[in-house]
Protein backbone atom coordinates (compact mmCIF):
# COMPACT_ATOMS: atom_id res chain seq x y z
CA UNK A 1 0.00 0.00 0.00
CA UNK A 2 1.39 3.41 -0.99
CA UNK A 3 1.80 6.31 1.41
CA UNK A 4 -0.84 8.27 -0.49
CA UNK A 5 -3.40 5.53 0.06
CA UNK A 6 -2.57 5.22 3.74
CA UNK A 7 -3.02 8.92 4.48
CA UNK A 8 -6.07 9.19 2.27
CA UNK A 9 -7.62 6.33 4.23
CA UNK A 10 -6.89 8.14 7.48
CA UNK A 11 -8.45 11.31 6.12
CA UNK A 12 -11.17 9.37 4.34
CA UNK A 13 -12.68 8.20 7.59
CA UNK A 14 -13.75 11.81 8.14
CA UNK A 15 -17.18 12.15 6.58
CA UNK A 16 -16.31 15.66 5.41
CA UNK A 17 -13.40 14.38 3.32
CA UNK A 18 -13.86 15.92 -0.11
CA UNK A 19 -10.40 15.12 -1.36
CA UNK A 20 -9.65 11.47 -1.63
CA UNK A 21 -9.59 11.89 -5.40
CA UNK A 22 -10.19 14.84 -7.71
CA UNK A 23 -12.75 15.35 -10.42
CA UNK A 24 -12.73 17.08 -13.78
CA UNK A 25 -13.06 20.83 -13.86
CA UNK A 26 -16.65 21.92 -14.23
CA UNK A 27 -17.77 24.86 -16.32
CA UNK A 28 -19.85 27.81 -15.11
CA UNK A 29 -22.96 25.65 -15.28
CA UNK A 30 -21.96 21.99 -14.79
CA UNK A 31 -24.76 20.21 -16.64
CA UNK A 32 -23.27 16.80 -15.87
CA UNK A 33 -23.99 17.09 -12.15
CA UNK A 34 -27.77 17.13 -12.36
CA UNK A 35 -28.12 13.94 -14.36
CA UNK A 36 -25.12 12.25 -12.73
CA UNK A 37 -26.78 12.41 -9.33
CA UNK A 38 -29.79 10.60 -10.82
CA UNK A 39 -27.97 8.18 -13.09
CA UNK A 40 -24.98 7.25 -10.91
CA UNK A 41 -27.10 5.24 -8.48
CA UNK A 42 -28.54 3.10 -11.25
CA UNK A 43 -25.20 2.94 -13.05
CA UNK A 44 -23.30 1.78 -9.99
CA UNK A 45 -25.83 -0.93 -9.19
CA UNK A 46 -25.99 -2.01 -12.83
CA UNK A 47 -22.22 -2.33 -13.10
CA UNK A 48 -22.10 -4.17 -9.79
CA UNK A 49 -24.82 -6.56 -10.95
CA UNK A 50 -22.99 -7.11 -14.24
CA UNK A 51 -19.73 -7.88 -12.44
CA UNK A 52 -21.51 -10.24 -10.10
CA UNK A 53 -22.79 -12.18 -13.10
CA UNK A 54 -19.49 -12.40 -15.01
CA UNK A 55 -18.31 -15.96 -15.34
CA UNK A 56 -14.72 -16.89 -14.48
CA UNK A 57 -14.05 -17.67 -18.11
CA UNK A 58 -14.72 -14.10 -19.28
CA UNK A 59 -13.91 -12.08 -16.19
CA UNK A 60 -11.54 -9.90 -18.21
CA UNK A 61 -8.46 -9.96 -20.36
CA UNK A 62 -6.59 -12.98 -19.15
CA UNK A 63 -3.30 -12.33 -17.47
CA UNK A 64 -3.49 -15.93 -16.34
CA UNK A 65 -5.74 -18.84 -17.08
CA UNK A 66 -7.05 -21.50 -14.73
CA UNK A 67 -4.55 -24.33 -14.39
CA UNK A 68 -5.45 -27.55 -16.14
CA UNK A 69 -6.87 -30.43 -14.19
CA UNK A 70 -4.22 -32.85 -12.97
CA UNK A 71 -4.22 -35.98 -10.95
CA UNK A 72 -4.42 -34.17 -7.63
CA UNK A 73 -4.54 -30.72 -6.08
CA UNK A 74 -1.12 -31.39 -4.54
CA UNK A 75 0.33 -31.91 -8.02
CA UNK A 76 -1.17 -28.61 -9.19
CA UNK A 77 0.21 -26.76 -6.18
CA UNK A 78 3.64 -28.27 -6.70
CA UNK A 79 3.59 -27.24 -10.35
CA UNK A 80 2.52 -23.71 -9.42
CA UNK A 81 5.37 -23.42 -6.94
CA UNK A 82 7.89 -24.48 -9.55
CA UNK A 83 6.64 -21.97 -12.08
CA UNK A 84 7.32 -18.25 -11.82
CA UNK A 85 6.44 -17.43 -15.41
CA UNK A 86 2.69 -16.95 -14.93
CA UNK A 87 0.35 -16.32 -12.04
CA UNK A 88 -1.57 -19.55 -11.54
CA UNK A 89 -3.64 -20.94 -8.70
CA UNK A 90 -4.86 -24.44 -7.92
CA UNK A 91 -8.42 -24.95 -9.27
CA UNK A 92 -10.15 -24.59 -5.91
CA UNK A 93 -8.29 -21.41 -4.96
CA UNK A 94 -8.72 -20.06 -8.48
CA UNK A 95 -12.49 -20.30 -8.13
CA UNK A 96 -12.34 -18.71 -4.67
CA UNK A 97 -10.18 -15.86 -5.98
CA UNK A 98 -12.60 -15.13 -8.81
CA UNK A 99 -15.59 -15.37 -6.47
CA UNK A 100 -14.02 -13.01 -3.93
CA UNK A 101 -13.01 -10.53 -6.61
CA UNK A 102 -16.53 -10.38 -8.07
CA UNK A 103 -18.02 -9.80 -4.63
CA UNK A 104 -15.50 -7.08 -3.78
CA UNK A 105 -16.02 -5.28 -7.09
CA UNK A 106 -19.78 -5.43 -6.65
CA UNK A 107 -19.49 -4.20 -3.07
CA UNK A 108 -17.47 -1.19 -4.20
CA UNK A 109 -20.08 0.00 -6.70
CA UNK A 110 -22.94 -0.73 -4.33
CA UNK A 111 -21.15 1.21 -1.57
CA UNK A 112 -20.69 4.20 -3.88
CA UNK A 113 -24.35 4.14 -4.87
CA UNK A 114 -25.42 3.67 -1.26
CA UNK A 115 -23.31 6.58 -0.05
CA UNK A 116 -24.90 8.92 -2.59
CA UNK A 117 -28.39 7.57 -2.00
CA UNK A 118 -28.11 8.04 1.76
CA UNK A 119 -27.15 11.69 1.43
CA UNK A 120 -29.88 12.41 -1.14
CA UNK A 121 -32.53 10.82 1.08
CA UNK A 122 -31.32 12.64 4.21
CA UNK A 123 -31.49 15.94 2.35
CA UNK A 124 -34.76 15.24 0.57
CA UNK A 125 -36.59 14.10 3.71
CA UNK A 126 -35.39 17.10 5.70
CA UNK A 127 -33.33 15.11 8.22
CA UNK A 128 -30.26 17.27 7.63
CA UNK A 129 -32.30 20.48 7.94
CA UNK A 130 -33.83 19.19 11.17
CA UNK A 131 -30.37 18.48 12.64
CA UNK A 132 -29.39 22.02 11.66
CA UNK A 133 -32.44 23.48 13.37
CA UNK A 134 -31.72 21.54 16.55
CA UNK A 135 -28.12 22.78 16.60
CA UNK A 136 -29.11 26.41 15.99
CA UNK A 137 -31.85 26.35 18.62
CA UNK A 138 -29.44 25.01 21.23
CA UNK A 139 -27.09 28.00 21.12
CA UNK A 140 -26.40 31.16 19.12
CA UNK A 141 -22.68 30.38 19.18
CA UNK A 142 -21.49 28.63 16.04
CA UNK A 143 -18.81 26.70 17.89
CA UNK A 144 -21.56 25.08 20.00
CA UNK A 145 -23.77 24.55 16.96
CA UNK A 146 -20.90 22.71 15.26
CA UNK A 147 -20.41 20.61 18.38
CA UNK A 148 -24.02 19.41 18.00
CA UNK A 149 -24.49 19.28 14.23
CA UNK A 150 -21.23 17.63 13.14
CA UNK A 151 -21.34 14.65 15.54
CA UNK A 152 -25.07 14.16 14.87
CA UNK A 153 -24.62 14.06 11.09
CA UNK A 154 -21.52 11.87 11.29
CA UNK A 155 -23.26 9.46 13.67
CA UNK A 156 -26.24 9.11 11.33
CA UNK A 157 -23.95 8.49 8.36
CA UNK A 158 -21.77 6.05 10.30
CA UNK A 159 -24.77 3.98 11.39
CA UNK A 160 -26.24 3.92 7.88
CA UNK A 161 -22.88 2.84 6.42
CA UNK A 162 -22.23 0.25 9.12
CA UNK A 163 -24.04 -2.64 7.34
CA UNK A 164 -21.70 -2.31 4.36
CA UNK A 165 -18.65 -2.25 6.63
CA UNK A 166 -19.95 -5.28 8.50
CA UNK A 167 -20.54 -7.18 5.27
CA UNK A 168 -17.03 -6.31 4.04
CA UNK A 169 -15.50 -7.76 7.20
CA UNK A 170 -17.75 -10.80 7.04
CA UNK A 171 -16.55 -11.33 3.48
CA UNK A 172 -12.91 -11.14 4.54
CA UNK A 173 -13.57 -13.68 7.29
CA UNK A 174 -15.43 -16.02 4.97
CA UNK A 175 -12.54 -16.06 2.49
CA UNK A 176 -9.90 -16.34 5.23
CA UNK A 177 -8.36 -12.96 4.48
CA UNK A 178 -8.99 -11.73 8.02
CA UNK A 179 -8.85 -13.51 11.35
CA UNK A 180 -9.92 -10.51 13.41
CA UNK A 181 -12.76 -11.34 15.76
CA UNK A 182 -15.88 -9.22 15.72
CA UNK A 183 -15.21 -7.62 19.09
CA UNK A 184 -11.76 -6.46 18.02
CA UNK A 185 -13.09 -5.32 14.65
CA UNK A 186 -15.89 -3.29 16.22
CA UNK A 187 -13.45 -1.68 18.63
CA UNK A 188 -11.26 -0.65 15.69
CA UNK A 189 -14.36 0.71 13.93
CA UNK A 190 -15.28 2.67 17.06
CA UNK A 191 -11.79 4.13 17.40
CA UNK A 192 -11.84 5.12 13.75
CA UNK A 193 -15.18 6.87 14.14
CA UNK A 194 -14.08 8.70 17.29
CA UNK A 195 -10.90 9.82 15.55
CA UNK A 196 -12.96 10.93 12.56
CA UNK A 197 -15.30 12.83 14.85
CA UNK A 198 -12.50 14.80 16.47
CA UNK A 199 -10.76 15.62 13.22
CA UNK A 200 -14.06 16.22 11.46
CA UNK A 201 -15.17 18.78 14.01
CA UNK A 202 -11.97 20.78 13.54
CA UNK A 203 -12.10 20.60 9.74
CA UNK A 204 -15.80 21.53 9.52
CA UNK A 205 -15.44 24.47 11.91
CA UNK A 206 -12.50 25.68 9.84
CA UNK A 207 -14.40 25.21 6.58
CA UNK A 208 -17.51 27.09 7.70
CA UNK A 209 -15.41 29.92 9.12
CA UNK A 210 -13.56 30.30 5.83
CA UNK A 211 -16.83 30.21 3.83
CA UNK A 212 -18.26 33.03 5.96
CA UNK A 213 -15.01 35.01 5.65
CA UNK A 214 -14.40 34.52 1.90
CA UNK A 215 -17.68 33.40 0.29
CA UNK A 216 -16.33 33.57 -3.29
CA UNK A 217 -12.81 32.22 -2.78
CA UNK A 218 -13.23 29.97 0.25
CA UNK A 219 -12.08 27.00 -1.80
CA UNK A 220 -8.61 28.59 -2.21
CA UNK A 221 -8.19 29.80 1.36
CA UNK A 222 -9.43 26.52 2.75
CA UNK A 223 -6.84 24.77 0.58
CA UNK A 224 -4.17 26.98 2.14
CA UNK A 225 -5.25 25.69 5.55
CA UNK A 226 -5.62 22.05 4.52
CA UNK A 227 -2.13 21.67 3.04
CA UNK A 228 -0.27 22.10 6.36
CA UNK A 229 -2.96 20.07 8.16
CA UNK A 230 -2.51 17.22 5.67
CA UNK A 231 1.26 17.41 6.03
CA UNK A 232 0.87 17.29 9.79
CA UNK A 233 -1.25 14.15 9.50
CA UNK A 234 1.34 12.60 7.17
CA UNK A 235 3.97 13.38 9.76
CA UNK A 236 2.27 12.15 12.93
CA UNK A 237 0.50 9.12 11.45
CA UNK A 238 3.33 6.61 12.15
CA UNK A 239 3.72 7.86 15.72
CA UNK A 240 0.13 8.38 16.84
CA UNK A 241 -2.48 7.13 14.36
CA UNK A 242 -1.08 3.80 13.17
CA UNK A 243 -0.34 2.49 16.71
CA UNK A 244 -4.01 2.98 17.56
CA UNK A 245 -4.84 0.02 15.34
CA UNK A 246 -1.69 -2.14 15.26
CA UNK A 247 1.33 -2.89 17.43
CA UNK A 248 4.79 -1.91 16.17
CA UNK A 249 8.18 -2.97 17.51
CA UNK A 250 11.73 -2.32 16.26
CA UNK A 251 12.56 -4.86 13.57
CA UNK A 252 16.01 -5.46 14.96
CA UNK A 253 14.60 -6.74 18.27
CA UNK A 254 13.47 -10.03 16.71
CA UNK A 255 14.99 -10.05 13.24
CA UNK A 256 18.48 -8.60 13.43
CA UNK A 257 19.56 -10.68 10.43
CA UNK A 258 16.86 -9.08 8.28
CA UNK A 259 17.93 -5.61 9.40
CA UNK A 260 21.47 -6.45 8.37
CA UNK A 261 20.28 -7.71 4.98
CA UNK A 262 18.19 -4.59 4.43
CA UNK A 263 21.26 -2.57 5.36
CA UNK A 264 23.11 -4.11 2.41
CA UNK A 265 20.34 -3.01 0.09
CA UNK A 266 20.25 0.53 1.47
CA UNK A 267 24.02 0.88 1.17
CA UNK A 268 23.86 -0.23 -2.42
CA UNK A 269 21.04 2.23 -3.06
CA UNK A 270 22.95 5.05 -1.40
CA UNK A 271 20.02 5.60 0.96
CA UNK A 272 20.15 6.15 4.69
CA UNK A 273 17.62 4.07 6.57
CA UNK A 274 19.03 3.43 10.05
CA UNK A 275 17.86 0.34 11.96
CA UNK A 276 15.78 2.48 14.29
CA UNK A 277 13.59 3.37 11.29
CA UNK A 278 12.79 -0.26 10.49
CA UNK A 279 9.72 -1.66 12.25
CA UNK A 280 7.80 -4.91 12.58
CA UNK A 281 4.01 -4.69 12.55
CA UNK A 282 2.15 -7.48 14.32
CA UNK A 283 -0.39 -8.03 11.56
CA UNK A 284 -0.92 -11.69 12.43
CA UNK A 285 -3.41 -10.71 15.15
CA UNK A 286 -5.85 -9.52 12.49
CA UNK A 287 -5.00 -10.75 9.01
CA UNK A 288 -3.57 -13.62 6.98
CA UNK A 289 -2.20 -11.24 4.33
CA UNK A 290 1.43 -10.29 3.79
CA UNK A 291 2.78 -6.81 3.14
CA UNK A 292 5.46 -4.22 3.74
CA UNK A 293 5.29 -0.48 3.24
CA UNK A 294 7.00 2.90 3.61
CA UNK A 295 5.25 5.61 5.61
CA UNK A 296 5.86 8.96 7.26
CA UNK A 297 7.81 12.04 6.24
CA UNK A 298 10.98 13.56 7.63
CA UNK A 299 11.74 12.31 11.10
CA UNK A 300 8.74 9.95 11.05
CA UNK A 301 9.71 8.21 7.78
CA UNK A 302 10.18 4.45 8.17
CA UNK A 303 10.04 1.01 6.57
CA UNK A 304 7.47 -1.39 8.04
CA UNK A 305 7.38 -5.17 7.51
CA UNK A 306 4.40 -7.26 8.58
CA UNK A 307 5.19 -10.25 10.77
CA UNK A 308 3.02 -12.40 8.50
CA UNK A 309 5.41 -11.62 5.64
CA UNK A 310 8.32 -13.04 7.62
CA UNK A 311 6.27 -16.05 8.70
CA UNK A 312 4.96 -17.01 5.25
CA UNK A 313 7.88 -16.24 2.94
CA UNK A 314 11.55 -17.17 2.99
CA UNK A 315 14.27 -14.57 3.78
CA UNK A 316 15.09 -13.93 0.12
CA UNK A 317 11.44 -13.30 -0.70
CA UNK A 318 11.11 -10.92 2.24
CA UNK A 319 14.13 -9.02 0.97
CA UNK A 320 12.59 -8.85 -2.52
CA UNK A 321 9.43 -7.28 -1.10
CA UNK A 322 11.48 -4.87 1.01
CA UNK A 323 13.43 -3.93 -2.13
CA UNK A 324 10.15 -2.77 -3.67
CA UNK A 325 9.42 -0.61 -0.62
CA UNK A 326 12.96 0.73 -0.73
CA UNK A 327 12.09 1.90 -4.23
CA UNK A 328 9.25 4.01 -2.84
CA UNK A 329 11.68 5.39 -0.27
CA UNK A 330 14.54 6.24 -2.64
CA UNK A 331 12.44 7.44 -5.59
CA UNK A 332 10.70 10.04 -3.43
CA UNK A 333 7.22 8.64 -3.85
CA UNK A 334 6.17 10.05 -0.49
CA UNK A 335 6.68 13.70 -1.40
CA UNK A 336 5.52 13.14 -4.99
CA UNK A 337 2.38 11.55 -3.63
CA UNK A 338 1.85 14.46 -1.29
CA UNK A 339 2.18 16.94 -4.16
CA UNK A 340 -0.31 14.91 -6.18
CA UNK A 341 -2.64 14.87 -3.18
CA UNK A 342 -2.48 18.62 -2.62
CA UNK A 343 -2.86 19.36 -6.34
CA UNK A 344 -5.93 17.17 -6.47
CA UNK A 345 -7.22 18.84 -3.33
CA UNK A 346 -7.04 22.27 -4.95
CA UNK A 347 -8.82 21.12 -8.10
CA UNK A 348 -11.41 19.17 -6.11
CA UNK A 349 -12.23 22.14 -3.88
CA UNK A 350 -12.69 24.43 -6.86
CA UNK A 351 -15.02 21.95 -8.59
CA UNK A 352 -16.91 21.51 -5.31
CA UNK A 353 -17.33 25.28 -4.98
CA UNK A 354 -18.74 25.64 -8.49
CA UNK A 355 -20.95 22.57 -8.15
CA UNK A 356 -22.26 23.71 -4.75
CA UNK A 357 -23.59 26.97 -6.19
CA UNK A 358 -25.39 25.12 -8.97
CA UNK A 359 -26.85 22.42 -6.72
CA UNK A 360 -28.14 24.96 -4.19
CA UNK A 361 -29.72 26.99 -6.99
CA UNK A 362 -31.63 23.92 -8.17
CA UNK A 363 -32.40 21.97 -4.98
CA UNK A 364 -31.45 24.23 -2.07
CA UNK A 365 -35.04 25.36 -1.45
CA UNK A 366 -36.45 21.84 -1.69
CA UNK A 367 -33.82 20.62 0.79
CA UNK A 368 -34.28 23.66 3.12
CA UNK A 369 -30.64 24.66 2.68
CA UNK A 370 -30.44 28.44 3.03
CA UNK A 371 -27.03 28.89 1.39
CA UNK A 372 -23.42 27.77 1.44
CA UNK A 373 -22.94 29.14 4.96
CA UNK A 374 -25.74 26.94 6.28
CA UNK A 375 -24.72 23.93 8.33
CA UNK A 376 -26.98 21.81 6.12
CA UNK A 377 -24.83 22.76 3.12
CA UNK A 378 -22.16 20.45 4.52
CA UNK A 379 -24.29 17.47 3.55
CA UNK A 380 -24.57 18.89 0.03
CA UNK A 381 -20.80 19.22 -0.11
CA UNK A 382 -20.47 15.63 1.04
CA UNK A 383 -22.77 14.58 -1.78
CA UNK A 384 -20.64 16.47 -4.30
CA UNK A 385 -17.44 15.02 -2.88
CA UNK A 386 -18.84 11.49 -3.16
CA UNK A 387 -19.49 12.08 -6.85
CA UNK A 388 -16.06 13.64 -7.38
CA UNK A 389 -14.39 10.82 -5.48
CA UNK A 390 -16.07 8.24 -7.69
CA UNK A 391 -15.21 10.09 -10.90
CA UNK A 392 -11.63 10.77 -9.81
CA UNK A 393 -10.83 7.27 -8.55
CA UNK A 394 -9.20 6.10 -11.82
CA UNK A 395 -7.01 9.22 -11.87
CA UNK A 396 -5.57 8.55 -8.44
CA UNK A 397 -5.21 4.83 -9.10
CA UNK A 398 -3.50 5.49 -12.43
CA UNK A 399 -0.94 7.69 -10.66
CA UNK A 400 -0.44 5.00 -8.03
CA UNK A 401 0.09 2.25 -10.63
CA UNK A 402 2.88 4.27 -12.22
CA UNK A 403 4.63 4.60 -8.86
CA UNK A 404 4.13 0.94 -8.01
CA UNK A 405 5.62 -0.19 -11.32
CA UNK A 406 8.63 2.08 -10.79
CA UNK A 407 9.10 0.55 -7.33
CA UNK A 408 8.95 -2.93 -8.90
CA UNK A 409 11.73 -1.97 -11.31
CA UNK A 410 13.80 -0.48 -8.51
CA UNK A 411 13.33 -3.54 -6.31
CA UNK A 412 14.52 -5.87 -9.06
CA UNK A 413 17.58 -3.71 -9.71
CA UNK A 414 18.61 -3.15 -6.13
CA UNK A 415 18.41 -6.88 -5.29
CA UNK A 416 20.23 -7.98 -8.47
CA UNK A 417 23.51 -9.59 -7.49
CA UNK A 418 22.55 -9.67 -3.81
CA UNK A 419 19.81 -12.28 -4.15
CA UNK A 420 20.45 -15.41 -6.20
CA UNK A 421 18.29 -15.03 -9.31
CA UNK A 422 16.50 -11.94 -8.00
CA UNK A 423 13.96 -11.97 -10.85
CA UNK A 424 12.74 -15.46 -10.00
CA UNK A 425 12.74 -14.74 -6.27
CA UNK A 426 10.68 -11.59 -6.79
CA UNK A 427 8.24 -13.39 -9.08
CA UNK A 428 7.89 -16.17 -6.51
CA UNK A 429 7.16 -13.61 -3.77
CA UNK A 430 4.38 -12.17 -5.95
CA UNK A 431 2.99 -15.65 -6.54
CA UNK A 432 2.86 -16.32 -2.82
CA UNK A 433 1.23 -12.95 -2.20
CA UNK A 434 -1.43 -13.71 -4.81
CA UNK A 435 -2.08 -17.16 -3.40
CA UNK A 436 -2.44 -15.85 0.16
CA UNK A 437 -4.47 -12.78 -0.78
CA UNK A 438 -6.59 -14.59 -3.39
CA UNK A 439 -5.66 -11.94 -5.95
CA UNK A 440 -7.91 -11.86 -8.99
CA UNK A 441 -6.22 -13.90 -11.77
CA UNK A 442 -8.19 -12.14 -14.54
CA UNK A 443 -9.12 -8.53 -13.72
CA UNK A 444 -10.81 -6.85 -16.67
CA UNK A 445 -9.29 -3.77 -18.27
CA UNK A 446 -12.11 -1.65 -16.88
CA UNK A 447 -11.65 -2.94 -13.33
CA UNK A 448 -7.89 -2.48 -13.56
CA UNK A 449 -8.34 1.07 -14.86
CA UNK A 450 -10.91 2.03 -12.25
CA UNK A 451 -9.98 0.20 -9.07
CA UNK A 452 -6.40 -1.08 -9.16
CA UNK A 453 -3.79 0.97 -7.30
CA UNK A 454 -1.16 -1.60 -8.38
CA UNK A 455 -0.67 -3.31 -11.73
CA UNK A 456 -2.49 -6.67 -11.78
CA UNK A 457 -0.46 -9.28 -9.96
CA UNK A 458 -0.15 -11.51 -13.01
CA UNK A 459 1.49 -8.69 -14.98
CA UNK A 460 3.79 -7.81 -12.06
CA UNK A 461 4.87 -11.41 -11.79
CA UNK A 462 5.56 -11.73 -15.52
CA UNK A 463 7.47 -8.45 -15.57
CA UNK A 464 9.61 -9.53 -12.62
CA UNK A 465 10.38 -12.84 -14.29
CA UNK A 466 11.34 -11.27 -17.62
CA UNK A 467 13.08 -8.04 -16.57
CA UNK A 468 16.76 -8.60 -17.33
CA UNK A 469 18.62 -5.61 -18.83
CA UNK A 470 21.94 -7.05 -17.65
CA UNK A 471 21.92 -10.07 -19.96
CA UNK A 472 21.15 -7.77 -22.91
CA UNK A 473 23.99 -5.40 -22.07
CA UNK A 474 21.56 -2.59 -21.24
CA UNK A 475 21.89 -0.13 -18.39
CA UNK A 476 19.44 -0.53 -15.47
CA UNK A 477 17.00 2.34 -15.08
CA UNK A 478 17.66 3.28 -11.44
CA UNK A 479 20.47 1.29 -9.80
CA UNK A 480 23.55 1.59 -12.01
Amino acid sequence: MSQVERVIRSLGKIEVNWMQRNGKLAGPRPRWLGWSLRVLLVLGLAIGAFLAGVSPANAGQASASPPPETSSTADVEAAAKRSTETYQLPPERYQKAVSLARKEYTLYFVAVAWGILVLVVLLQTGVVARLRDIAESASPKRIIQALIFVPALMLVLAVLHLPISVYAHWLSLRYQQSIQEWGSWFWDWTKGELLSLGLGYIVVLLLVSVIRWKPRTWWLYFWYAMVPLSLFLFFISPWFLDPMFNRFTPLQDKHAELVEAIGKLTRRAGATIPPERMFLMEASAKTNGINAYVTGVGASKRVVVWDTTIQKTNPDEVLALVGHELGHYVLGHTWKGFLFFTGGLLLGLYVAYRALQWVLAHWGKAWSVRGQEDWAALAVLLLIFHVLEFMGTPIGNGFSRVQEHAADVYGLEVTHGILPNSQQVTAQSFRKMGDIDLADPNPSKFITFWLYSHPPLGKRLQFAHNYDPWSRGESPKYVK
